[in-house]
């Protein structure tokens, strides 16, 4: 992911979690954004310590990365999502974290669902 598909900023983190919508699973939490005039989406991430030391937390944050990179077609564009791990995520490996993503995306209506699933 290219540095203007990552949100780093703590004023667009805050902005994000005032105006925005969450929704949740067992494993993430996912805060959506639309913005008006943009092309890509941007995505930040919150893997807190709880889910587990540095090597782990790298790790979610990886998969989560990956994840969003493989379905950057199926998810809407004009928004800012935000994905906050839970201490569950830890516990999943790449696949299962593609799946509960979708899932959870699925559920905030921003996840274009294909037929190949």
């Amino acid at each position: 992911m290219n540095k203007r598909q990552r949100i780093k900023k703590n004023e667009d983190f805050q902005k994000v979690f005032k105006k925005g919508k969450s929704f949740a699973n067992r494993q993430f939490v996912v805060y959506c954004l639309k913005q008006q005039d943009q092309q890509a989406f941007r995505i930040g991430l919150s893997v807190s310590k709880k889910v587990g030391n540095a090597v782990t937390r790298v790790q979610v944050k990886r998969y989560i990365r990956q994840a969003f990179l493989e379905m950057k077609d199926e998810v809407k564009q004009d928004f800012d999502y935000v994905i906050i791990a839970r201490t569950q995520a830890a516990m999943l490996d790449f696949h299962e974290t593609k799946k509960s993503l979708q899932h959870v995306l699925k559920v905030a209506k921003v996840y274009k669902s294909s037929t190949n699933q």
